[in-house]
């Protein structure tokens, strides 16, 4: 996920960047320029924001999963009680 999230938001960010630069006549090696390093901080958040997102599901998974585990074992229990 994290890796998804760093080449979205670094793809737009570039993005953006160049419709800018074409907007206000900027000269294609300062656009470009721009470009790179917009890219590379846009795309280092993503990443962190990906990373995050992901430990969030993965987390909220398996405490959902373990949560799930919990009740079926206690229900069991309590059949194997009442035989």
């Amino acid at each position: 996920m994290a890796r998804a999230y760093s080449g979205v938001l670094g793809a737009m960010a570039m993005t953006f960047v160049i419709v800018r630069g074409l907007w206000f006549g900027t000269l294609a090696d300062e656009i470009l320029g721009l470009c790179l390093v917009v890219f590379t901080v846009f795309a280092a958040v993503g990443y962190v924001i990906g990373s995050i997102a992901d430990r969030t599901v993965c987390d909220s998974v398996e405490n959902r999963f373990r949560s799930e585990i919990a009740r079926l074992q206690a229900a069991s229990a309590t059949t194997e009680k009442a035989e």
